[in-house]
């Protein structure tokens, strides 16, 4: 070989693993994507569907249980999460749906997370409930109130309401549907039609009946009952 000729190494050739380089590719696309999704629905009204029967759940009542164990106002914790106090009233009475973000707030000044607020086995949800719970509907025609003494009880395996007949009132007619009900007297003494038989009760007796056949009840001097029925019909 000629003195002046120098020897030229091979050059080294990079081995490129196009599979990793996919990947990786793809891991960054969908953590992007991700993020577009998170910030485009961020501000989405929120409306949420629980448990296996997927029934309406309520935020509204849970907000105001949670603030009530926190021993916070409506005032209070809409300062705490820079909002006013009607948005807060609005929100617990369901009359208004707040956003994601919104809800992240006001869990976070009461104290939990998103996911602690909507687990089934949240220790936060309402188990007692008092006369501010209560819904009532009167009908002047018949003589007759009825309260829902347990909220939203229509989504439930059973309805209670307390009913107070006025002195002759009477409940509507109910067709036969399927189920069962039962009722405990509170006051007075009340007739129940079931069909063509006629059974009375008064105050401390209780009733027990198959709805299979058109029904009602009726009080001469007026009464007032615990009723319940499986499943919700009222």
């Amino acid at each position: 070989m000629p003195s002046n000729l120098k020897k030229i190494a091979a050059p080294q050739v990079h081995i490129v693993d196009y599979s990793t380089v996919y990947a990786k590719s793809l891991d960054f696309f969908k953590k992007c994507c991700i993020i577009i999704i998170a910030i485009r629905f961020r501000n989405t009204k929120l409306k949420v569907y629980y448990n296996e029967t997927e029934k309406n759940m309520d935020i509204g009542p849970k907000i105001k249980q949670l603030r009530m164990l926190n021993g916070l106002t409506q005032e209070e914790l809409a300062d705490r999460s820079e909002l006013s106090k009607g948005f807060i009233s609005q929100l617990e009475n369901d009359v208004t749906s707040p956003s994601i973000a919104t809800l992240e707030d006001i869990l976070q000044c009461l104290g939990t997370t998103l996911s602690e607020f909507f687990s089934e086995e949240n220790s936060h949800v309402q188990k007692v409930f008092g006369p501010e719970d209560y819904f009532e509907k009167k009908d002047d025609e018949l003589g007759s109130m009825t309260e829902w003494i347990i909220p939203n009880a229509q989504k439930n395996m059973m309805e209670p309401i307390r009913l107070t007949l006025a002195a002759g009132g009477s409940t509507y007619p109910d067709n036969p549907h399927e189920g069962e009900e039962f009722g405990y007297v509170l006051k007075g003494e009340i007739v129940i039609t079931i069909g063509k038989e006629r059974l009375k009760a008064k105050a401390g007796e209780s009733f027990y009946y198959t709805p299979d056949k058109k029904h009602y009840i009726t009080s001469k001097k007026g009464a007032e009952i615990l009723w319940v029925s499986v499943p919700p019909s009222f």
